[in-house]
């Protein structure tokens, strides 16, 4: 009896539940003649486990899930036990079975009566009562239950939701993965989290996360996808924060970028980051495996940037660290063109870039570099300058050569005649150059011997040739003057000649000012209409009413400026002057129909016969009505003025109808008086024949006398 406690106790501290669960299972599956006591049954369990067992050995871990065993109650207290059933092997499950029987046999405790064990055979597992029989009950004390109770609990482990671990794979099937991760119950994965490994086999080590202790249909769910998502990201984060560089592959690409693969975490690889040099065509990339640098991470949504610019950068910082050490001025180096820009291109010295800049690719005027270089072309070049803490070094390609003045052909001298093309325009003249290198102005004053202001930008387009005379020469300061004029005489050296005064010529209208026209006789000769010398008879507020740039215009010779080199011309000139005539057909006080052209605060302008043009002040036209004329209306107007010398011709229309009123009144004025003088004479005549008033000559006279009184009184009214 000693030795069987003793066997169940060392049982208990192994494989505790194992034992209780495997009794258990076998008395629910027993018939009611062979179901024994159990003493008898967990004895011989107990001398089983203790001889096909070593002591040293574990026992292996259930993969079911836990099933509580109904308690049994000792004499002295009742103690619950918790156990996971096991899934045996064959020959483990026939060595229990065979000690199990044997330990039976001899077993001499008194049996339950029949009755009991056929009311048993016909109820269920649960509701078996182990109180029935007490015989043959193991009892432990305080002491030992509770270390046998640390030993059953240190077999397992304490695990948190989300937390990382490391499992044994136990086993496998055709979808899932057994993982031991060393507590109460196994968890499966999919095979598809192992699609990456492919020669995973029994008895690996593989890091799992603990997605959750216990799920809806209480299972223990385990992820390696998520772990090594999660490992992936704090690998990343710590690559971040150490600057590590990391190996990645390029699985695809996408909008503005590429996608890549860092230890099972996706990344984005910027365009922008992929090369110093810039990259249109991604797809080239896809599938290659290259280091990369973190540049950025996104806690939030667990996103991180990758570059592997920066990576060459570095590399390209240290070499060009290491160049600049050994740069001198004036040193020859071999580049290749990078990139071409608008003021010039830059040049890569072999990790390291220069700057050569527009003024210094050759000796000649360079509209754009990319008429001289372009991308990829090698070339030597000479450095010119670099600043050891800007990192920047300037280069030149034309110092490489000679510069053209130093080697100036002997034909080139003052007085002789060259050719150059126009490369540069400037409101003061233009550049010709002669030779690459070479170039000469020629300033405005140079272009022709006319006195009259030139355009420079008007005359002169770029990549024109002109032919010019050297003026000025200067080898050392590396000037030249050109002029294109002195390729001819100086016409005004016999200007009186060809134009002499009131002689009648026709000429191209060149300018137009407000205050006349510059017309050009022939080339370097020319001179000013002066806007009243355009016509006799109209006035023009602006010169561009009478006459357009570029048209010809008949002109006469009015003066002769030979010192300034001016002339006066006109053009109303070539016709006599009507206002000899107008003075007699436009006397002062005639009227004449006239049109009113354009009216203003001041006046209106009146368009008469002949063409000639009036102005009538605002005074003059007012109409009878009391309005006031308006543009485009056709009225009389009487001249009020004539200036032959000024021409200049005064109309009014007021004094038209006020003129015909005072007529209309001087009329009556003149028909009264007549009738006052008729009245007289009959008065005297009267008088002369009666020699004694009576009372009726008396009322007569009377009567006389007022009508006398009354003319009189009409006659001043009048005046």
């Amino acid at each position: 009896m000693e030795e069987n406690q003793t066997n169940i106790s060392e049982t208990a501290g192994t494989s505790q539940d194992e034992s209780v669960q495997t009794t258990a299972a076998t008395v629910n599956e027993t018939p009611a003649a062979e179901v024994t006591t159990n003493e008898e049954a967990t004895a011989p369990a107990a001398d089983a486990t203790s001889e096909t067992a070593p002591a040293a050995e574990k026992p292996k871990r259930a993969r079911m899930q836990p099933v509580v065993a109904t308690p049994v109650e000792a004499d002295t207290e009742s103690t619950p036990v918790t156990a996971e059933a096991e899934v045996m092997t064959a020959d483990e499950e026939q060595a229990f079975t065979e000690t199990f029987a044997a330990d039976a046999v001899e077993a001499q405790a008194p049996r339950a009566p029949r009755r009991y064990y056929e009311e048993a055979s016909t109820t269920a597992h649960d509701d078996f009562d182990w109180s029935v029989d007490k015989r043959n009950v193991a009892s432990y004390k305080a002491d030992d239950r509770q270390k046998y109770d640390k030993i059953y609990d240190s077999t397992f482990r304490a695990i948190n939701e989300n937390e990382l671990m490391m499992g044994t794979i136990e086993g496998m099937t055709k979808t899932d993965v057994i993982i031991n991760i060393g507590f109460k119950s196994d968890g499966l994965i999919s095979l598809n989290e192992f699609r990456d490994n492919t020669n995973i086999k029994i008895g690996d080590k593989v890091e799992v996360m603990v997605v959750e202790k216990e799920d809806r249909s209480g299972h223990l769910h385990l992820s390696r996808k998520m772990a090594r998502a999660a490992r992936s990201w704090q690998q990343i984060v710590d690559f971040y924060k150490t600057g590590e560089v990391v190996t990645g592959t390029i699985t695809s690409k996408t909008k503005g970028g590429l996608i890549v693969d860092v230890h099972g975490l996706e990344t984005f690889l910027p365009g922008s980051q992929i090369d110093v040099k810039p990259v249109t065509d991604y797809d080239q990339y896809v599938g290659k495996t290259m280091d990369f640098k973190v540049v950025k991470i996104n806690e939030t949504i667990r996103n991180a940037v990758v570059s592997h610019k920066a990576l060459i950068e570095s590399d390209i910082e240290q070499q060009r660290s290491v160049i600049i050490g050994q740069l001198e001025k004036g040193q020859v180096l071999e580049g290749t063109v990078k990139n071409v820009t608008d003021f010039g291109a830059f040049i890569d010295l072999g990790g390291v870039d220069g700057l050569l800049y527009i003024t210094d690719i050759s000796w000649g005027r360079v509209t754009h570099p990319s008429e001289v270089l372009h991308n990829s072309q090698k070339l030597n070049v000479v450095v010119l300058d670099f600043d050891d803490e800007k990192k920047r070094i300037s280069l030149g390609l034309k110092q490489l050569t000679p510069h053209p003045w130093d080697n100036l052909p002997e034909n080139i001298s003052e007085g002789a005649h060259v050719k150059g093309k126009v490369v540069n325009i400037e409101d003061y003249g233009a550049f010709l150059e002669i030779m690459p290198g070479v170039e000469g102005l020629v300033h405005v004053s140079e272009i022709t011997w006319s006195s009259q202001p030139i355009n420079a930008k008007e005359f002169f387009k770029l990549g024109e040739e002109h032919e010019a005379v050297v003026v000025t020469l200067d080898k050392d300061e590396r000037k030249m003057s050109l002029s294109i004029k002195q390729l001819s005489a100086d016409p005004w050296e016999t200007i009186e000649d060809k134009f002499p005064m009131d002689s009648k010529h026709s000429g191209t209208v060149k300018n137009i000012t407000p205050y006349g026209v510059f017309v050009e006789l022939e080339t370097g000769i020319g001179g000013m209409i002066h806007i009243s010398d355009l016509s006799w008879i109209k006035r023009y507020n602006h010169p561009s009413e009478f006459v357009k740039t570029g048209e010809k215009i008949d002109v006469m010779i009015l003066g002769i400026d030979k010192e300034n080199r001016k002339l006066s011309l006109g053009h109303k000139q070539m016709e006599e002057d009507p206002w000899n005539a107008f003075e007699t057909v436009f006397p002062i006080g005639s009227i004449h129909e006239g049109s009113v052209t354009r009216k203003d605060d001041k006046g209106a302008t009146v368009q008469l016969q002949y063409g000639l043009e009036a102005y009538a002040p605002a005074r003059h036209l007012r109409k009878e009505d009391g309005s006031n004329v308006e543009a485009e209306e056709t009225l009389p107007f009487m001249i009020i003025e004539f200036d032959r010398n000024d021409k200049r011709i005064l109309v009014s229309h007021s004094k038209v109808w006020e003129q015909t009123k005072n007529e209309e009144k001087d009329a009556v004025r003149k028909e009264a008086a007549s009738e006052n003088e008729k009245t007289k004479k009959a008065v005297k005549n009267i008088q002369s024949k009666v020699e004694k008033p009576t009372l009726g000559d008396l009322g007569a006279l009377a009567s006389i006398k007022d009508k006398l009184k009354k003319a009189e009184e009409e006659e001043e009214a009048g005046n």
